[in-house]
């Protein structure tokens, strides 16, 4: 509407009518970080954050700024966010912009106990029957929980028919929720690497993991290369001496890789750990080894020793449930915009 004819109250007017007829823009829901030059080629990876107590929204993020922004693949980062942009990890159901699982080439997952509707979990299926790699991480274990006569019900962690008993976890990832192993924010857990896999590709520039997340309880299956084992320390801390007694008799595994086939005959690289809070995004070993395992799911070559340095400071939240940053929005957490330290 061109208004300059028009007298001063006439134009105030009917400047405010189209202010109130304009469309208000959703805040933002999701991230995107396009890829710079890199090894990754513009590989589309969506990492989806999706639990209530490891803090999945702070340490994908960050993740997905590395991949991005040191590799070369594009990155979209999912939450568990309204059209506010509020990000509301104890909402189960809510999952922003699932399309964009549509493009996926690989997923990158730290979710717990979802319960997705039927059509943001469709979209996750058309990329898993499509044979994308999955990164699974922590609580991935059990990352689903859907209600009623869900469709995806077969998924749930706690399923019992068939070959989908212990649910995805358990049929594609290869571990259900069983336990924690380790005492919960009491002791921590050292990685240690599995006698004959030192080699393993996945393991180029990996020395000192350390999760301060504990042990889970775990059987990997029979086809998984099992690259890492979890010692239990005494304490959270990286130094601290392993426990005695039954607990590191066996050793956990806490890191492994399978090729699993799907239903509709498509083949998934899979890459299990049960590390991966926030904060034990913190070790440089663990965060090498997840770029890595991007990489090796694409089956790109693997660097030598992959950049993992941080693009943006990150001090993330320890976690624990309902200990997310309140009121935290999603453009919080944008390229160039810091992960500060808790202010309580």
């Amino acid at each position: 509407m061109n208004t300059s004819s028009l007298p001063f109250a006439v134009r105030v007017c009917a400047v405010s009518m189209l202010a109130v007829m304009a469309p208000v823009r959703a805040a933002e829901d999701y991230l995107h970080f396009p890829a710079k030059e890199g090894a990754g080629k513009g590989a589309k990876v969506v990492l989806i954050a999706g639990d209530d107590e490891y803090r999945s929204e702070e340490g994908l993020p960050m993740l997905g700024k590395i991949l991005s922004q040191r590799h070369g693949f594009d990155c979209t980062v999912l939450f568990p966010a309204g059209p506010d942009g509020i990000i509301k990890p104890a909402d189960h159901v809510l999952l922003s912009n699932p399309g964009a699982l549509d493009g996926a080439e690989a997923i990158v997952m730290l979710t717990r106990f979802r319960s997705w509707d039927a059509a943001a979990a469709a979209k996750f299926d058309g990329a898993f029957q499509r044979g994308v790699p999955i990164i699974a991480l922590r609580t991935s274990t059990h990352a689903f929980d859907f209600q009623g006569d869900h469709p995806y019900k077969k998924w749930n962690w706690n399923f019992g028919d068939g070959e989908w008993t212990g649910g995805f976890g358990k049929h594609v990832l290869g571990e259900t929720w069983v336990n924690h192993h380790g005492a919960h924010k009491v002791e921590g857990c050292r990685g240690i690497v599995e006698k004959g896999n030192e080699k393993n590709e996945l393991l180029k520039g990996v020395s000192g993991v350390f999760a301060d997340s504990d042990v889970y309880t775990a059987t990997a299956p029979a086809d998984a290369t099992v690259l890492l084992r979890g010692e239990v320390t005494e304490t959270l801390k990286p130094d601290s001496k392993a426990v005695s007694g039954p607990k590191n008799n066996p050793l956990q595994p806490v890191f492994w890789t399978r090729e699993h086939k799907n239903e509709s005959g498509k083949v998934n690289r899979v890459v299990t750990t049960t590390m991966g809070a926030a904060t034990d995004l913190l070790n440089e070993g663990l965060r090498r080894l997840l770029v890595n395992s991007v990489f090796w799911g694409l089956k790109l070559p693997v660097p030598e020793k992959a950049d993992v340095t941080f693009v943006d400071p990150y001090a993330p939240s320890m976690y624990g449930f309902d200990s997310e940053r309140k009121n935290f929005k999603v453009s919080e957490l944008g390229l160039g915009k810091a992960l500060p330290p808790r202010a309580e």
